[in-house]
């Protein structure tokens, strides 16, 4: 796909566009689903008072409430991914918007629902779910009664139902404006001026050619500071949310909300962020050193993602990136190689940037249609391959967790989805290392290595920085503190001193990389990449260097989907996340790639 100008999505060929069509053949069979929705929810109200009259009437009403879900994840899974891969398209914000409001109404008409299951004797729900009929039930109801003691009356959780439409509209206008309003304008690059997007920050970021880098960069976060009071203002409505919710459902706080429904311990969280602490000083040789390597009297923020082995480039079309992920990945077996390639290869994936697509790169999956995965797949970006792998275990973690459980229990956490995306990541490092090295190219093996650093960094420090950020916007918040748009920036501020260490000088405007960051609309994300990124590279270690065992163990942790707590879950798999020690491994693995890096470099 060319570079120079960002096709409209009506002119990307379908071929590389994923296919919808596994969910909806059409619109109209679509549409038909979302006018089928209101009778489904008169099915499961028609249960409204009966639900603790005896088991049969219990039962009744799981099938009645899975059909419900099953419907209005189909619906909904549908209109979002039309409306990610473009939102300036009217029709898709169209549907996705009928769709929330569907699910809206939808959740205000059943909100009676989880209140009055609670209200059933313990002893008498868990004695009928014991029996073999409630067998594909029995995990969704375990992790209901989990959360009992934040359950609210029937009233109460109809109007916080009637919330979650208006809840999401600071998450919905961030989008807008992040992705579809913003105009960044162009950067001149050998005579040709070509555009700033959010797809091309990155191939900017990572030019030789520090002029470049600094024009890229002043021009991106100049129309980010034009819309400083407004991201702002959003962000803290968010915030402002996060903590209405904790406080109304009775949490302790917004992080234990946060943490609540996996079963995390807050210790976790906080163990993660001064572990990190305890190991800025390979982080700050590592910023050190690339002041040396660049030869710069400064280093600035936007010196920091430039390749530091100038003399590697690389092309690598969609195609060859796939035989890539197949060979790193062979460790698994043929039958997940497989699976996934034909999937990259045939209609899961939607590969290259069109105007108004989402920006990042996600993994999408329901239990009907494929495991989705939306790419900005850049031939000449080498990382782009640790995306697609990255996405790619994502999606076969879908994949195994669909075809290994029940409706009602498929669905694992995000907790568990880092671990899976980052041990393919981890593969295809080794893999493209050992090949390197193989033909004698140091220059490449340096680059990887480097590369390897970097994106652990990003995954690892920098996740758990993000992390700290909304640790302390929460509760500030919580102190009674307003998230002014000062406030925010300082606090960022404050953070990337700490981080980056003393060779770092910033911008005036480098703050406002606080103010646009999309995961930051969802509570308490970000430091599951890395908490997963630490699992996962103790994974891998175990899985390249295990026989059969071990390989089964960690597909028992790919297929358990939603049928343990994520802690648990791991510990299948061979790691405890409950300690600090998978945390303190990777902090090790990234110094030793910086003490290698010092000597080669």
């Amino acid at each position: 796909m060319s570079k120079e100008t960002i096709p409209l999505r009506k002119d990307v060929p379908a071929e590389y566009k994923w296919d919808l069509s596994a969910i909806y053949k059409s619109d109209d069979e679509w549409e038909a689903d979302l006018k089928a929705v209101p009778a489904a929810t008169e099915k499961l109200v028609a249960f409204k008072g009966r639900l603790g009259e005896s088991k049969e009437t219990l039962l009744e009403a799981l099938h009645a409430d899975e059909a419900l879900d099953r419907l209005m994840e189909n619906v909904y899974h549908y209109a979002s991914l039309l409306h990610e891969a473009d939102q300036g398209d009217a029709d898709a914000q169209d549907k996705v918007n009928r769709a929330m409001m569907a699910y809206t109404k939808c959740g205000a008409e059943t909100s009676f629902y989880v209140p009055e299951l609670l209200s059933i004797p313990d002893e008498k729900i868990r004695a009928w779910i014991s029996e073999d009929d409630f067998a594909d039930y029995r995990i969704y109801i375990e992790k209901i009664l989990h959360g009992k003691e934040h359950a609210l009356s029937e009233k109460e959780e109809r109007i916080m139902a009637l919330h979650s439409e208006t809840a999401s509209t600071a998450d919905n206008a961030f989008s807008l404006l992040n992705d579809v309003d913003m105009n960044f304008g162009t950067v001149k690059v050998d005579g040709k001026d070509l555009p700033l997007t959010h797809g091309t920050w990155s191939n900017f970021l990572e030019n030789q050619n520090r002029e470049v880098r600094k024009e890229a960069y002043e021009k991106f976060y100049a129309v980010y500071e034009s819309h400083a009071n407004t991201l702002a203002a959003l962000y803290a409505g968010s915030v402002a949310n996060d903590v209405f919710v904790a406080r109304a459902r009775g949490y302790k706080s917004s992080l234990d909300a946060g943490l609540f429904g996996n079963k995390v311990p807050e210790e976790v969280y906080r163990n993660l962020i001064d572990t990190v602490h305890k190991n800025l000083e390979p982080l700050h040789r590592f910023y050190s050193l690339r002041k040396k390597v660049l030869g710069v009297d400064d280093l600035r923020h936007y010196d920091v993602y430039v390749p530091l082995v100038k003399s590697v480039k690389s092309h690598i079309t969609y195609e060859e990136s796939v035989e890539i992920v197949r060979n790193a990945l062979s460790v698994l077996g043929k039958d997940y190689t497989d699976t996934l390639c034909n999937g990259l290869l045939h209609g899961w994936a939607d590969r290259y940037e069109n105007k108004g697509k989402n920006s990042g790169a996600f993994s999408s999956g329901c239990y009907k249609g494929y495991p989705y995965i939306l790419l900005n797949y850049d031939e000449d970006t080498i990382r782009d391959v640790y995306t697609m792998a990255h996405e790619g275990g994502h999606s076969m973690h879908s994949w195994f967790s669909v075809h290994n459980n029940p409706f009602m229990s498929y669905e694992y956490t995000i907790f568990e989805a880092e671990v899976a995306s980052t041990f393919n990541e981890e593969l295809v490092f080794e893999y493209m290392l050992k090949e390197a090295n193989a033909k004698g190219d140091t220059n490449l093996a340096t680059y990887l290595l480097s590369m390897r650093a970097n994106d652990i960094l990003a995954t690892l420090h920098r996740q758990t920085m993000f992390a700290e950020f909304e640790l302390k916007t929460h509760e500030s918040l919580e102190q009674g503190i307003p998230l002014t748009t000062d406030k925010l920036r300082s606090i960022y501020r404050e953070l990337l001193e700490q981080y980056f260490g003393p060779e770092m000088h910033f911008e005036k405007s480098s703050d406002m990389e606080g103010l646009r960051i999309p995961h930051f609309y969802n509570a308490f994300y970000v430091y599951k990449y890395a908490t997963g990124i630490s699992a996962s590279l103790a994974l891998a270690k175990r899985v390249t260097n295990g026989g059969e065992k071990e390989k089964e163990d960690y597909f028992k942790f790919l297929k358990s989907g939603g049928s343990r707590y994520p802690i648990e879950s791991l510990r299948v798999a061979g790691v405890d996340m409950a300690s600090s020690e998978p945390i303190q491994a990777a902090l090790d693995t990234f110094a030793s790639l910086v003490s290698q890096l010092e000597e080669r470099l």
